[in-house]
């Protein structure tokens, strides 16, 4: 079976699908290996050391995606790559499913069995391939690097001879996988901390790493059978708003990291909300790429509100330590393949009654055949 991996050609994309060391697992599970030539350039790897790990070195994209029995990288292919790729083969990637019924659709009719990442279920067995939560985790701590280079504060108390440096207070909103590491990080580096997160179960993972956890009384919340926050009605956003409002005001980070899976994420920071914060107040809008969590933030911009609050808006945050993040997703990446791969045949074999094939696989033999994409399409 021929793995072929291509480069990125997303503008600013950084990271790489697969770095030398899972290069090396794949072909000694007997797999043939073939990557575009400057595929590791963006993250210090060369062609050689590629080819020490066995790969061989294709000079050609065109034909790589045409003879490859399997194309795995991070980015969503580009709809007119789609016609290139061998029918029946196996494509493996973010794909952002719920948003791109024609890329979908495309990928069905070429007949290719098309993975996306973002599909992999929450399960034990597949934590070690949970690309989703791995790139949040390494997102997390980005915006509190972010936010720290740009507040005019420095984060931890001090105790100086001019007196004493009270430590710098951040609110992260929102505490799955990124929102915990950017608690994690905050602390670190000597903040006072402060997370909301509608689902009081995380409320000990929050205090477990040293912030205060604010409570407000929204009634019924709770999580996804994967653990992700379940949508709030009006209602309750106005209620968490108010809740919300008089903690902003006193922090000088707030880090917004509340996401609805498959769904455009909701607004957790109002115009009147930002009128009400302090000059010079950082906030990060993790959330920028699905709709963004703060009013007014625009992708890949930061923005000044009038009265001197700063909005960053910046997208594909775990492209910014392209290294690990290219470390993990090729981790990630390897340990699906292996988990499914034939040691008689040298094959990924396709289980469509398995929990994680069924989660991840969108398209199939012709058809989209993931139960939640199809009521889409």
């Amino acid at each position: 079976m021929i793995i072929g991996i291509p480069k990125e050609i997303y503008p600013g994309e950084q990271r790489v699908a697969l770095i030398p060391s899972s290069v090396d697992r794949l072909v000694k599970k007997g797999a043939q290996v073939s990557i575009e030539s400057g595929l590791g350039f963006s993250i210090g790897v060369t062609d050689d050391d590629y080819k020490k790990a066995g790969a061989a070195i294709a000079p050609d994209r065109k034909n790589l995606l045409s003879s490859s029995d399997m194309v795995v990288r991070l980015r969503k292919p580009p709809q007119e790559e789609i016609g290139l790729l061998k029918k029946g083969s196996i494509h493996i990637s973010f794909l952002d499913p719920f948003n791109e019924k024609s890329l979908v659709t495309a990928l069905a009719e070429a007949n290719i069995s098309a993975f996306s990442m973002e599909m992999i279920p929450r399960t034990t067995k597949a934590q070690k391939m949970d690309a989703l939560s791995s790139q949040a985790n390494l997102a997390g701590y980005v915006t509190v690097i972010l936010a720290a280079e740009r507040l005019p504060k420095i984060f931890p108390m001090l105790m100086t001879p001019a007196g004493t440096i009270a430590p710098a207070r951040v609110f992260i909103i929102g505490a799955g996988v990124a929102g915990l590491q950017a608690i994690a990080t905050a602390k670190r580096l000597g903040a006072r901390v402060e997370a909301f997160d509608t689902r009081p179960v995380v409320k000990e993972q929050v205090q477990s790493l040293g912030a205060k956890f604010i409570e407000i009384d929204l009634g019924e919340t709770g999580q996804t059978k994967d653990g992700y926050a379940k949508a709030l009605t009006p209602e309750q956003l106005e209620k968490q708003r108010q809740g919300m409002a008089k903690v902003c005001a006193q922090s000088d980070v707030v880090i917004t990291t509340a996401q609805l899976f498959g769904r455009k994420a909701p607004v957790v920071l109002t115009k009147d909300m930002l009128a009400q914060m302090k000059p010079g107040t950082i906030i990060v809008d993790m959330a920028v790429e699905s709709g963004g969590n703060v009013e007014g933030s625009k992708l890949n911009e930061e923005v000044v509100t009038p009265n001197g609050v700063r909005i960053l808006g910046l997208g594909n945050l775990p492209g910014r330590v392209a290294v690990h993040a290219s470390q993990m997703y090729s981790a990630n990446l390897h340990n699906l393949i292996e988990d499914y791969w034939d040691k008689d045949s040298k094959t990924f074999k396709i289980n469509t009654d398995d929990e994680i094939i069924k989660g991840a696989l969108i398209t199939h033999q012709g058809f989209i055949v993931n139960e939640m994409v199809k009521k889409l399409n």
